[in-house]
């Protein structure tokens, strides 16, 4: 039972909306955004990472950063920069990369579904992550950005969707990064109570991305309840902004590991080591993408090699032990290379699928990192599974792409 309502989005004029869009603030560093926003006063990074109008290396979590924030946001909606919609709307927002499109709708999803486990989660985050953002919407009264859901496909969603996406959008614009963003307002009173009764059906929505803006963004909601004397639960504190897609219109790409030395070994007698559990095969040196489940693509020494897992290194009975990214964890880097704790571990890094096994061959060939490994990446059901059976995926397991694009609306919490 996902409970959902339409809300009275806050966003930008037509005209403005590509000046105002931005990427999401955790995707990158301050001076990254202070470039991104040179020259443009209606840029939402004055709002999601307002460090950049401060003197560079000033502190991000100073309180004078937050106050910031708050300024700015009042600042954009007086500029009318950002405008209140009058009535509460549904919204529909479209991601097109390499000619694919997903589509999801934008949504208040409710507090307590997060609090008691009908929202679910498949990774664990971290306190002092959660903190930030939870001040961040705390200040501005706000989500400011969304959070980035999967649910089980329904058909009269997905009519809707080929419904509403026939017609001509609010918003439709290719970002720098070359992927297109498209938006359309749901106003229509039959329609929303549709999607409202539709999404009642669902038994569960998944975080895809966003874990910690989604923790904040209900932990704030729960403790605005606990603070109001009069809660009913009707308030708009009681409800978070995500972006809900269909499972099957999203595709995770791999999320692949460097790693600086060989624990001591020379490359001969790492390969040898890998043969306890792996046929591994010399693949030459053009570049080898793993072809499957529990195969493996090796770069070291200038060459590639594929690896593919025995039987015996994984169960397919296990929704965690299953994952390729457990068996390369267990039977490569902690077994052999001596590496435990992936969050911690400074002789491991992670690069995302979306820069390429290039980037993982630049990386070794410039001896900054002595091997690299790419996986096959993970499916939706194998992280809807993971979810369902309560269990928690390992660190830097799933990589989604393209990433939703903050700016084009906002949710205010009264």
């Amino acid at each position: 039972m996902a409970k959902v309502k339409p809300f009275k989005g806050v966003r930008p004029p037509r005209e403005l909306v590509e000046q105002v869009a931005s990427r999401p603030y955790d995707v990158l560093n301050s001076e990254e955004a202070r470039s991104e926003a040179e020259g443009n006063p209606m840029s939402l990074y004055h709002i999601i990472k307002p460090e950049i109008d401060f003197e560079p290396g000033f502190d991000e979590h100073d309180p004078r950063v937050y106050d910031k924030a708050v300024e700015n946001f009042s600042h954009f909606q007086k500029e009318g920069w950002l405008v209140q919609d009058k009535k509460e709307n549904y919204y529909i927002y479209a991601q097109t990369m390499d000619g694919r499109t997903q589509y999801g709708f934008v949504v208040a999803a409710w507090v307590p579904d997060y609090m008691e486990g009908r929202i679910k989660k498949h990774e664990l985050t971290r306190r002092d992550k959660e903190e930030d953002r939870m001040k961040h919407v705390r200040c501005n009264n706000a989500n400011i950005e969304p959070v980035f859901f999967a649910f089980p496909d329904n058909e009269p969603l997905e009519e809707i969707i080929r419904e509403v996406s026939a017609r001509q959008p609010e918003y439709d614009f290719v970002a720098p990064d070359g992927f297109g963003h498209t938006f359309w307002v749901i106003d229509d009173e039959d329609m929303i109570a549709k999607i409202t009764s539709e999404f009642e059906k669902i038994p569960a929505m998944y975080i895809a991305d966003g874990h910690h803006r989604s923790a904040a963004a209900a932990l704030v909601g729960a403790e605005k309840a606990r603070n109001n004397p009069d809660h009913k639960g009707d308030e708009e504190y009681n409800y978070f902004m995500a972006v809900a897609f269909p499972a099957s219109h999203l595709r995770i790409i791999d999320y692949n590991r460097v790693v600086r030395d060989l624990n001591g070994l020379t490359p001969a007698e790492f390969l040898k080591r890998l043969e306890e559990n792996f046929v591994v095969e010399d693949k030459g040196t053009e570049i080898y993408h793993p072809a499957g489940l529990h195969n493996f693509s090796l770069y070291l020494d200038g060459r590639w090699y594929s690896l593919t897992a025995r039987p015996g290194t994984y169960d397919d009975n296990d929704p965690i032990g299953v994952l390729d990214v457990t068996v390369s964890s267990d039977k490569i880097l902690d077994e052999i290379l001596g590496i435990k704790d992936l969050r911690s571990d400074k002789r491991i890094d992670f690069v995302g699928g979306i820069r390429g096994l290039g980037e993982l061959k630049r990386r070794v060939d410039s001896g900054e990192m002595a091997m690299a490994l790419a996986l096959y990446p993970v499916t939706m059901k194998q992280l809807m599974d993971i979810a369902d059976s309560g269990n928690i995926m390992p660190p830097k397991t799933t990589w989604f792409e393209p990433k939703l694009r903050s700016g084009l609306v906002i949710h205010k919490l009264d």
